[in-house]
């Protein structure tokens, strides 16, 4: 398994996966914010409902894509291009890890779900159930079975069925204040709208998400090998960076949803103006460090010296990531709590319009600082369309 084409397909083959799977991301973030509300209200055969319906949706679309595998896969390998040797043990890995789709959806829904609960530990427990099965069976069934490819994609697709299993039963095993539904009442039309008209504003940003991630690893690789390198390396620090905002969105979805719940207005604008006091915190120090590191914190990402060296004419634009960005991402999870889904549209739409107008009117005259610039621009925007309708985040 240490061949550069095994290695090479594995990273194809959750490329695919990654780019398939990141478009559903609203079983989770529609999920948790209606989730929350309800908890709030202390309405809680609604919660046990949006679990029902959220996990119904995430079946259908899990057989959808099961059943539609060969169009989907082919699709996606014309889409990423890999070298002839590699295409057929990516679609391998596809082919086998595809039968986990329904039970990868189903944890999306009920991570969120946990979230709107309050109860983050739940979804970090399911994480690591995931990630330990995934390691634990892969290197039996690669090194042990000698399974090659096959037991690489088997232990991944055996981690996610453990996985979704061990959240039912936490769903099941916790105090929840459960209330069985009522089947009528999974499919009341109101609630029905409320639900999908959520997930679809979610699932359209996350299309444009997805468009300008693409287009920035394209718009690199067409420079040269270099210079996508050089942008995949210095990605890492805008990565490292959104992880630990993450925690704060998360925070943001589950409380602000639980204060509109509960009518409480007082806390939820406490909990906005902490999130962004702390979020503007994180983004300082994340500063200092990237611009005190330089090199040397490049270094521990890469010990290609010749990538490292051409990275340093970009390096400030990636330095710039944690205060053009933290705004964005705090703002991201109250809007989600907030269930106001369509300004979130709203914002990456424009912020969009805006990384392509930067990216085609200077690109051919700045290259790569243009690519960056437009980046940069494209995550200030959509702080600032959210900041400009925090109004509307009030109960």
């Amino acid at each position: 398994m240490g061949s550069a084409v095994y290695i090479a397909a594995i990273a194809i083959g959750g490329g695919m996966f990654n780019l398939l799977y990141w478009l559903f991301a609203f079983l989770r973030m529609g999920t948790s914010g209606i989730t929350a509300q309800a908890y709030g209200a202390k309405n809680f055969d609604e919660t046990t409902l949006t679990l029902v319906r959220s996990l119904i949706v995430s079946a259908l679309v899990g057989i959808l894509l099961i059943a539609l595998q060969y169009p989907v896969s082919h699709g996606l390998m014309r889409f990423l291009k890999p070298d002839s040797d590699v295409v057929d043990i990516a679609l391998t890995y596809f082919g086998i890890g595809i039968w986990g789709a329904p039970a990868f959806l189903g944890t999306f829904a009920l991570s969120g779900w946990f979230l709107g609960m309050q109860d983050s530990k739940a979804a970090m427990y399911v994480s690591l159930v995931i990630n330990i099965t995934n390691i634990s069976a892969s290197l039996v069934l690669v090194y042990i079975c000698n399974w090659g490819i096959i037991g690489v994609a088997s232990g991944t697709l055996i981690s996610q069925w453990v996985g979704f299993a061990v959240g039912l039963v936490l769903c099941r095993s916790k105090r929840y204040n459960h209330h069985r539904p009522i089947a009528r009442n999974i499919f009341d039309w109101d609630k029905l709208r409320r639900f999908f008209s959520v997930n679809i504003d979610i699932f359209f940003r996350t299309m444009c998400l997805v468009i300008v991630t693409l287009s920035f690893i394209r718009a690199g690789a067409q420079q040269s090998s270099t210079i996508l390198a050089v942008n995949t390396l210095l990605m890492q620090l805008f990565l490292l960076f959104s992880y630990f905002m993450d925690g704060f969105a998360f925070a943001g979805e589950a409380l602000a949803g639980r204060f509109i719940g509960e009518r409480n207005n007082d806390r939820l604008q406490q909990c906005i103006k902490a999130l962004l006091l702390w979020g503007a915190l994180v983004a300082v120090v994340f500063t200092l460090i990237y611009a005190i590191g330089g090199q040397g914190f490049l270094s521990l990402l890469s010990s290609d010296m010749a990538v490292i060296e051409a990275s340093q004419q970009y390096y400030l634009w990636a330095a710039a990531i944690p205060l053009s960005g933290f705004v964005a991402f705090t703002w991201d999870g109250i809007f989600i709590g907030a269930t106001l889904t369509r300004s979130l549209l709203l914002s990456m739409f424009t912020a969009s319009v805006v990384f392509f107008t930067i990216y085609f009117l200077a690109f051919d005259l700045y290259g790569n600082n243009a690519l960056w610039a437009a980046f940069l621009s494209y995550l200030i925007v959509r702080g600032i369309v959210l900041t400009l309708r925090a109004r509307k985040v009030k109960v």
